[in-house]
């Protein structure tokens, strides 16, 4: 009959062949830790027999992990569990498993939502960046499959998406999908089938109207030759050789493939996959909270369902609380 520190190496060394070593290294700290944990109770975990182990161990070893992070108590009752889970298998003990997960689910704490973090001064460094870019003028006679022509083009149709995303809150997917017809150009809105199929009206700032406009009229010769209505048409348009010269809308995938190359040129490559498409929206809102202190202004804006998940936004920076502090305690 195998000990519990007999069967507790043995699920170690499962671990070991089929999982990576970060993940081996994370169950091994919390098998160490629920030995010490049985110590501390009197339990020798040398010499009990693997099925003598109770399953209140498991409540115990939650109990005494209450000084660590919540994420980092999940975790070690995850590793331990998935030890339950293997000595059963074995069919070196029979716990009751449904009986521990409720144990768990009972005792454990839940993570803390954390707030939404993004690099604000990143997110205006890519829009500056790209706004600085040679404009190529409308209206200038261009050879339509020149490769001039649709590097161009791609400058114009980047520009005018990340300044899409970052003053009307759309999703990537929501961006990708726009066609000429959603948007009502003298009223600055479009009307989208956004999250749950919701209908809702989208705004779009005089900036990001502007762009896209200037990004249309460059690519009137194609949009003309298409053979199409122009109101189906989609606003942002892919210009590859996948594409063969027809417009098609750009996937989600290009849309985050703009923001990465972006990201790549305006701050680095190491930011790469830091910031995303859904960043922008992150900025968005926070630029919302930031100009107006309207928490109900900024939860219809983002087409939030419920206002709680607005209030993540509604926090101050480091750098706004040290001029607070500093204002009230370090005045002369």
């Amino acid at each position: 009959m195998d000990t519990v520190d007999q069967a507790i190496a043995s699920f170690l060394d499962s671990i070991l062949l089929a999982r990576s070593k970060n993940t081996f290294d994370t169950y091994k700290y919390a098998l160490a830790a629920f030995r010490h944990m049985l110590a501390d109770r009197s339990v020798d975990s040398e010499a009990l027999p693997i099925s003598d182990l109770p399953e209140e161990s498991i409540a115990w070893f939650a109990m005494a992990l209450k000084e660590l992070a919540p994420a980092t108590e999940s975790l070690y009752l995850q590793a331990v569990m998935s030890f339950f889970e293997f000595i059963a298998a074995e069919r070196l003990s029979t716990p009751n498993l449904p009986r521990l997960r409720l144990l768990i689910r009972q005792r454990a704490r839940k993570p803390g939502k954390k707030l939404p973090q993004f690099p604000r001064e990143d997110i205006e460094k890519i829009l500056t960046c790209v706004d600085e870019q040679v404009i190529p003028t409308p209206g200038v006679e261009k050879t339509a499959d020149g490769e001039k022509y649709i590097t161009d083009l791609r400058l114009l149709r980047d520009r005018a998406f990340l300044f899409t995303l970052a003053d009307t809150g759309l999703r990537v997917h929501e961006a990708c999908k726009l066609r000429r017809s959603d948007v009502d150009w003298l009223e600055g809105r479009a009307i989208i089938v956004g999250k749950g199929n919701k209908q809702a009206v989208v705004r779009f700032s005089t900036r990001s109207i502007e762009k896209i406009r200037q990004y249309l009229a460059y690519r009137a010769t194609l949009d003309g030759a298409s053979g199409r209505q122009l109101g189906t048409l989609p606003i942002f348009s892919r210009h590859d050789k996948g594409s063969g010269g027809n417009i098609r809308a750009i996937t989600t995938m290009t849309g985050r493939n703009i923001v990465a190359d972006w990201v790549k040129k305006a701050i680095g490559e190491v930011e790469v996959g830091k910031i995303t498409p859904h960043s922008f929206r992150h900025y968005f809102v926070t630029t919302v909270l930031r100009g107006s202190g309207n928490l109900k202004l900024a939860q219809e804006l983002a087409r939030h369902a419920n206002i709680a998940v607005t209030q993540r936004y509604a926090h101050l920076s480091d750098d706004e609380l040290d001029r607070g502090y500093s204002e009230i305690f370090d005045h002369e």
